[in-house]
């Protein structure tokens, strides 16, 4: 499920069932030399967290993206985020980025870390292995934290 209005009135109908709220933290550097690159990464983690949305619909809300110049990153606000979304319900959530300035919180809020790949100029078969290898690499993470709970 998404954060919108249709989603949301399920979700709200269904509260006891999506225990999970994840959010792609993106990074926007707006210099000449790194735009391309916050581009591909923010293609890369929306696209991520899509295909994950895909797989666990119903056990999951998916968050608006949380985007931030990479000059005023804070590493409280996470952590303020993760207790609002903890007061509103969510058992867990999770952080996915691309900017590795985040794994230095790793110990306070669950921060999954993928390098970007470039998938803009990928034809769609190619895009969907790519992202189901991440998948791979991201599944072991929730269950770890779901059966915690």
């Amino acid at each position: 499920m998404y954060f919108n209005a249709n989603d949301v009135t399920s979700f709200l109908a269904q509260k006891d069932f999506i225990d999970t709220a994840i959010i792609p933290l993106v990074g926007i550097d707006f210099t000449a030399e790194k735009l391309k690159q916050s581009g591909a990464e923010a293609d890369f983690l929306l696209s991520l967290t899509a295909f994950i949305e895909q797989q666990f619909k119903g056990r999951l809300l998916v968050m608006p993206p949380f985007s931030y110049s990479t000059t005023l990153r804070s590493e409280e606000l996470p952590a303020q985020l993760e207790s609002q979304l903890h007061t509103a319900g969510f058992k867990h959530v999770f952080f996915i980025t691309c900017d590795h300035f985040w794994t230095n919180i790793g110990d306070v809020v669950n921060i999954i870390w993928l390098p970007a790949i470039p998938l803009e100029s990928m034809d769609k078969s190619v895009k969907n292995t790519i992202l189901e290898d991440q998948l791979r690499q991201v599944i072991p993470v929730f269950s770890t934290k779901w059966s915690q709970n």
